[in-house]
């Protein structure tokens, strides 16, 4: 099925009844060796490690690292969702990120640092036939329907519910 087809057959069940807009993305972990943590989500198995100056074995991309992966995956599949949507011809498209990170956040060395990022840069880099104004109009397309963009810059809702077994 093209990215065409599943558009219009999205569009369609949800047109259809609202709830079918709804989905629940759901993963799973559990820590390994060291600080280490594989997680299950759906089929796919998935490593986080943390390099050895945050006390892994850097066996795998850390948290923040795979925040930043999951935001340039996200902002690939929105370009390329919203370009067959909008009709706009993409050739290629680079996505690169870089997230400024305090430490003294994480190892609680000061309470006024967070513990996220303070700043994330994106650099995005299409190829195509179309002028630079149809791509500029593309991007802010994508920037205002992208998923981990969305959050990045919003406040989600979150809830952590702790269960100790003995």
């Amino acid at each position: 099925m093209s990215l065409t087809e599943i558009i219009e057959a999205t569009a369609s069940a949800v047109a259809e009844d609202p709830k079918n807009a709804t989905v629940v993305f759901q993963a799973a972990g559990s820590g390994t060796e060291g600080v280490a943590t594989t997680i299950r989500v759906r089929r796919h198995n998935l490593t986080v490690d943390e390099p050895p100056t945050l006390g892994g074995e850097d066996t795998a991309a850390n948290p923040v690292e795979y925040a930043l992966s999951a935001l340039i995956s996200c902002q690939v599949v929105t370009y390329r969702f919203w370009a067959a949507k909008l009709g706009v011809t993409l050739d290629g498209i680079r996505v690169e990120a870089e997230g400024d990170l305090d430490v003294r956040g994480f190892f609680g060395l000061d309470p006024e640092v967070r513990p996220g990022f303070s700043a994330v840069r994106v650099h995005v880099e299409l190829s195509g036939p179309e002028s630079e104004q149809r791509y500029r109009e593309l991007h802010q397309t994508v920037d205002a329907h992208c998923p981990v963009y969305d959050l990045f810059t919003n406040r989600t809702p979150l809830e952590t519910r702790l269960h100790v077994t003995g």
